[in-house]
């Protein structure tokens, strides 16, 4: 399937690796299937990656892997808000929140507070609200340690 995004442009994506979200996310309900897209330069591993809507073209958002900014980052789920998942094996579970890059760098953050969590074996996901964690947790002079 091409999609044509506004970060990549022009891109193929293999439709068996889409993400699905049976309940949308946080303020788009309608929005219900995304591709994980990541810089081709830095593989599958890159730590910055996008979730690009299929469904609109025109939105992306920047994601990371939590751990990757808090390391102590173990937010509690209720069971029910994780049926959409199916079957879980809590090592196929993939969990990413979004990054907000504003124009001074420096003020970069990520929302904590609502973690997409993916079933990797089933591409069923979806979007929780996590008590305890910041919406806009600072991460810029992390990332910059990293090198990313």
């Amino acid at each position: 399937m091409v999609i044509n995004t506004r970060v990549f442009g022009e891109v193929t994506v293999d439709e068996s690796k889409l993400i699905h979200f049976p309940g949308g996310i946080v303020g788009f309900p309608e929005l219900k299937d995304f591709a994980l897209i990541h810089d081709a330069d830095q593989g599958e591993n890159a730590g910055i990656r996008w979730m690009q809507s299929v469904q609109e073209p025109q939105f992306a958002m920047p994601v990371i892997d939590p751990l990757r900014v808090k390391e102590d980052y173990n937010p509690e789920v209720e069971d029910d808000l994780l049926l959409p998942l199916g079957d879980i094996n809590p090592e196929e579970l993939l969990v990413l929140v979004t990054i907000t890059v504003p124009q001074d760098l420096t003020k970069m953050t990520v929302n904590l507070k609502a973690p997409f969590i993916i079933n990797a074996a089933n591409r069923q996901a979806c979007q929780v609200i996590i008590e305890g964690y910041e919406v806009k947790f600072p991460v810029y002079e992390i990332l910059k340690k990293e090198g990313e």
